[in-house]
């Protein structure tokens, strides 16, 4: 959850704690689905509130899905998926969807990409087209790789090289992981994205662009049989492809502490701390109890980082923490950063205090109950649109396997008990088992280095 203002964040607890009991009730709500022949998933979510639709297209390739001196090349794929296809010209799906009022934009992540669309309910059948038109037949040349690869070299320019917490991530990843492409950062090394050639995209989007690899959700001012008509119709000749292997290398289990240093123009230092916990993939049932841990630790501003690092002490200017949602070997990470005149040591001592002290005392019933309210009352909010039901059944499809996983949640949480919780801490957060990232910051005249084993 976001952090919160003191006083909203109790009355929000007031509120919760009024309606917990039904959550699990009031959550659920009907999708339709259906499979093409060729394999396209199709999920619908009916919601007449506005005549407004959002579609979600994700395709089960992300950056793990790459080879060694090739890497970067899921992201550049999110950026020529915008350079024009068979039907709709370069320049022309922003245009033509923006004509009718519509929106769009895309990510990508380690696990897999995805394209989305906000747009008037009378223009489904057009967004229908101008995505069935690059699923088909995009265009992939010269010209439009050399434009892409500038912009996204650019990217990981601001946002790894010239950004510290970027930087930092790219080398905690680095020793997190050993053998996982997860190792590898989403937007490339900067030798790989120059070395990415024209059939290396199409041999790529042959492998990794078929319908049989993506998973479409439609959801807003639809009528289900009308959606799944007009797909058949778009989307329906595109053909099947082989089903493409996903890069998957065990992650040998962590045998020690792991340390590291980045160097870099900064005014303040900082700490990352990352423990490995298993992926969505493997269907833990550890993933709603670390859920509630991240809430307890840096969820909100009376959580247990902001108090004691912030607010109480005077040691960080803010602290969090996150537990991040891969589907192989994934990480809890902790993140804070160090107030003007505190030491970097001093700081990590005292987040190190917190997690000790998690693992020790483990937390009552009342603050975890808390947490339970704050996590279930922030799923509720974020379904309250059409477009929050779209994220979110698309995010579970990804990460779960299932849309009706989403369904599940409130009672996931509800069944933590403090005695769960304790023992989960105890066998994540193990000094043994933590990988630790310092920034030392350096003057902007001085050379940035790269990060560098801690002594």
């Amino acid at each position: 959850m976001t952090p919160r203002a003191a006083g909203r964040f109790a009355a929000l607890l007031v509120a919760v704690a009024a309606v917990a009991p039904a959550a699990a009730q009031d959550l659920r709500f009907p999708v339709r689905s259906e499979t093409l022949p060729n394999g396209l998933r199709i999920l619908v979510i009916e919601d007449h509130a506005v005549p407004a639709v959002t579609t979600f297209t994700l395709f089960r390739v992300g950056s793990r899905d790459e080879r060694t001196g090739r890497t970067g090349i899921s992201h550049l794929f999110e950026h020529l998926m915008f350079n024009g296809a068979a039907k709709y010209g370069r320049g022309e799906f922003d245009r033509v969807l923006e004509s009718r009022g519509g929106t769009s934009n895309a990510f990508t992540a380690e696990d897999l990409t995805g394209y989305y669309d906000t747009f008037p309910s009378d223009a489904l059948e057009l967004v229908f087209d101008l995505e069935a038109d690059r699923m088909a037949g995009l265009r992939i040349d010269e010209a439009s790789l050399a434009s892409e690869r500038e912009v996204v070299k650019e990217e990981r320019r601001l946002r790894i090289d010239n950004d510290v917490q970027g930087g930092m991530l790219e080398l905690l990843n680095a020793l997190v992981y050993m053998a996982h492409p997860y190792r590898w950062p989403i937007v490339g090394f900067m030798d790989d994205l120059d070395a990415i050639t024209v059939e290396d995209c199409r041999d790529y989007f042959r492998l990794h662009y078929a319908p049989n690899n993506a998973t479409l959700i439609v959801a807003g001012d639809v009528e289900p049989a009308r959606v799944f008509a007009l797909a058949r119709s778009a989307y329906g000749s595109i053909p099947t492809q082989p089903t493409p292997p996903r890069r998957s290398t065990p992650e040998p289990e962590q045998a020690g502490e792991r340390r590291a240093v980045l160097h870099r123009p900064a005014q303040l230092p900082q700490i990352m701390v990352a423990w490995p916990v298993p992926g969505t993939a493997a269907g833990s049932a550890d993933v709603p109890v670390l859920d509630l841990i991240e809430t307890v630790l840096g969820g909100g501003e009376s959580s247990r980082l902001q108090r004691a690092l912030v607010r109480e002490r005077d040691l960080a200017t803010y602290a969090a923490a996150t537990n991040v949602y891969r589907l192989d070997a994934s990480i809890f990470l902790v993140v804070a950063e160090a107030r003007p005149g505190v030491a970097a040591a001093d700081l990590e001592a005292a987040l190190t205090a917190e997690i000790d002290r998690l693992v020790r005392d483990g937390v009552a019933e009342p603050e975890l109950q808390k947490a339970r309210n704050v996590r279930t009352m922030a799923l509720l909010r974020s379904l309250k649109t059409s477009a929050g039901k779209a994220n979110q059944a698309a995010a579970y499809e990804a990460y779960f396997g299932s849309h009706a996983r989403l369904f599940e949640a409130p009672a996931a949480l509800a069944a933590v008990t403090p005695a769960r919780l304790r023992e989960v801490a105890a066998r994540i957060f193990r000094a043994d088992r933590r990988s630790v990232v310092t920034l030392a910051p350096i003057a902007e005249a001085e050379s940035p280095g790269e990060g560098t084993p801690a002594p």
